[in-house]
């Protein structure tokens, strides 16, 4: 049985190829001899696993060695720590630690750059997560070997006080005390392995043959360089009293959401009504023409009208009728024969010969048939029929060939541009594929909205989920509701972001986007923040915005490579995606205006809206003015209160004005109370957001201002 004292060591290796083929991996042991030689009296059997080059395999396995009770001393990561495009060992890790020890990495690089110049193309990382030392080492065996050898002296000393020890105690005999334990001096210089080429180069191919006209997306900054959220294991004595992101105003913002957001995916559809509501990926040309033979635009008769005047027979007389034509499916038609008509209807084609068509009101009945069913002979009662009158030529409405839909044109649901497709025989159509949106609520405090029992102590309903559906409902995306996540550290709210986009548990589809409600404040319980950066490797672009209501507004993007089964199959590499967080507010009102303000536009770029292929332009670029809510003018039809330090986003109802024309705005808050963020009613009857923009006071009642339309205008009086 193992000696309990001993200190516990991890070896991780990444590497596509060992993890295929184990037998290939020579970094294990060459680490596991290291620890040994190191001395048996301090370091037990390490722990050896190998994983493939992926992020979320990665993050498993580490966080499985340091999050739960069996949790280990050290870790060493081998392998993906160089400069090419697989190796993502560092993006990996890097949001995993809590406290970056850069001192051995400063020390791993100069016992390197003893023996080699290249030792400048590796990007080591070092730090801790909760009482574990993680270390990222070359995937060579030589180059990890010597790395390790660099600091495995001092590894005990760190590693006791990342568990934990008192601190004071450890140094009470100074630092000569500490270096003659450690068995170093400052004199001492790091061991000098035998020169070698290349070692940070990995001895298991990570090339893969695989370039796919993409990097792989990694960080261009330091986790100790960027703003980082609170550590939820810090406790809250130590949590920040203040948020560690910069405040941006709205501008900003949104401008940081449209460059994170990525390009639209493009599909082919079936034209039916289920692409109402996309945009179209591509110029459509008329498959048919429109109509596609000389149709009657009357009821009446088709007649051979002379060319010109006196060149034949004039229309005005008694003449037989010949044939019969209807506007439906239909065989040969018998050409008419000059001296006599055809009655036809509306739409119908006219038959061989017949070059204008009579209204039946210019014409009356002369004899039946001896039935007495059928017309027998007709008299028209004007001569002054010409050729092509009342005909509608071939491709008149819409020619063979020719532009109907350009790039960047929405199907409405009106019908016209879906009407078009199907009259011109389009049978399908490239669209942008519209983002699959998740909504999510954090908290403990939170119950079903629908739950029978009644409430107790500090729980609240959980209204935002259902709004936020609601709304995204009726802009026509596709949603899935994830439900309410507790407010648990590394357990179920980052068991239901990775669900999400993932596809799997209580998401039934992965999702693009992902939007929670709740959690990103500044208290001990909100999570959202540090899940994102220190559990799921995203990067967190934003974390407060100059506005009212809704300055903790959040936005993340995590890097995420789909599953594919048939793919993997075939050992084809899969291009990781960006996905989308946007970690709205709590309280109701702050999240449906941050909804309409700032998810909007993102999802508006993702369905490709307003995507223009311009005369010489390389691809389509989206407009901004064309993503979001639309802007126009109002006319405050009282005062409106304004907020000294931020722009606020007042709820308002815009009415119409019959006598003058004019859009005119009154708020919804009430008087003496205001638009707190937290009142659920505020935007109950909205149909806009006034752009209050910040100032001593109020705005006066008249005065001309900004709002954004969240519904239709009111009719006023």
């Amino acid at each position: 049985m193992a000696d309990t004292t001993l200190l516990k060591a991890a070896i991780l290796v990444v590497s596509d190829t060992a993890s295929k083929d184990p037998s290939t991996d020579k970094v294990g042991d060459a680490l596991t001899n290291v620890f040994s030689t190191a001395g048996s009296n301090t370091w037990d059997q390490p722990i050896i696993k190998i994983v493939p080059d992926d992020v979320l395999e990665i993050q498993r396995a580490i966080c499985g060695w340091t999050d739960g009770p069996d949790w280990v001393n050290f870790i060493c990561v081998s392998g993906g720590t160089g400069f090419a495009s697989k190796d993502i060992t560092p993006e990996a890790v890097s949001p995993l630690i809590h406290r970056h020890a850069s001192g051995l990495v400063h020390g791993m690089l100069a016992a390197s750059l003893k023996v080699t110049p290249f030792a400048m193309m590796s990007r080591p990382v070092a730090g801790v997560r909760d009482k574990t030392l993680i270390v990222t080492l070359p995937g060579s065996p030589k180059g990890a070997k010597e790395n390790l050898e660099a600091i495995i002296k001092l590894l005990p000393h760190a590693c006791s006080q990342a568990a934990g020890a008192n601190s004071r105690a450890l140094h009470a005999g100074g630092i000569k005390k500490l270096e003659a334990d450690a068995g170093v001096s400052s004199s001492s210089s790091p061991p000098q392995p035998a020169s070698h080429a290349h070692h940070h180069h990995h001895h298991h191919d990570h090339s893969h043959g695989h370039s796919h006209g993409h990097a792989i997306p990694r960080a261009h900054t330091n986790p100790s360089e960027r703003p980082q959220s609170n550590d939820p294991n810090a406790g809250p004595n130590r949590r920040y009293r203040e948020s560690p992101y910069p405040m941006l105003s709205v501008d900003e913002a949104l401008k940081l959401i449209s460059e994170h957001t990525p390009e639209p995916n493009i599909i082919e559809a079936p034209v039916t009504t289920a692409i109402v509501g996309s945009v179209v990926a591509e110029d459509i040309y008329a498959a048919e023409a429109v109509p596609a033979y000389r149709a009657s635009i009357v009821d009446g008769y088709a007649v051979i009208a002379p060319e010109t005047p006196n060149s034949g027979p004039n229309t005005r007389g008694i003449f037989p009728v010949a044939s019969i034509t209807h506007a439906n499916e239909g065989g040969t038609l018998t050409p008419l024969e000059p001296g006599t008509i055809a009655r036809i209807t509306t739409g119908a084609p006219l038959p061989p010969n017949a070059n204008a068509v009579v209204m039946v009101e210019d014409t009356v009945l002369a004899s039946s048939t001896p039935d007495g069913l059928e017309e027998a002979t007709v008299e028209i009662l004007t001569s002054e029929i010409q050729p092509g009158e009342n005909v509608r030529e071939p491709g008149s409405d819409v020619a063979l060939g020719s532009l109907i839909l350009r790039q960047g044109d929405l199907i409405t649901s009106v019908g016209g541009e879906i009407g078009l497709l199907a009259a011109t025989g389009t049978r399908t159509v490239k669209i942008y594929q519209k983002p699959r949106v998740g909504v999510l609520s954090t908290g403990d405090e939170l119950v079903e909205h629908n739950d029978p029992r009644k409430l107790t102590g500090g729980q609240i309903r959980d209204s935002n989920r259902l709004s936020l559906l609601s709304c995204l409902t009726s802009w026509g995306f596709p949603t899935v509701d994830l439900g309410i996540a507790r407010d648990t550290p590394a357990g179920e709210l980052e068991q239901h972001l990775r669900d999400a986009l993932r596809g799997v548990g209580t998401a039934q589809h992965s999702v693009d986007v992902i939007i929670t409600t709740g959690g990103v404040s500044m208290g001990e319980l909100d999570l959202l923040k540090p899940t994102i950066e220190r559990s799921l490797g995203g990067t967190i672009h934003f974390g407060r915005v100059s506005m009212k209501p809704g300055k903790p507004t959040t936005f993340a993007t995590v890097p995420f490579k789909p599953s594919s089964s048939g793919a993997a199959q075939q050992g084809q590499q899969q291009e990781r995606h960006n996905k989308l967080i946007f970690a709205l507010p709590g309280n109701p009102a702050s999240a449906l205006v941050t909804l309409n303000l700032f998810v909007l536009p993102s999802l508006h770029k993702l369905m490709g809206m307003g995507r223009r292929q311009g005369a010489g332009s390389v691809a389509p670029v989206p407009s901004p003015s064309s993503l979001g809510l639309p802007l126009v003018s109002v006319t405050l039809a009282h005062p409106f209160p304004a907020d000294p330090k931020r722009t606020d986003y007042h709820r308002a109802v815009v009415t119409a004005s019959r006598s003058d024309g004019r859009l005119y705005a009154t708020s919804t808050g009430v008087e003496g109370v205001g638009q707190r963020s937290s009142r659920v009613g505020s935007l109950a009857s909205a149909n806009a957001l006034v752009v209050v923009r910040p100032g001593r006071g109020k705005v006066d009642e008249g005065a001309l201002v900004e709002a954004l339309m969240l519904g239709s205008v009111v009719a006023g009086v």
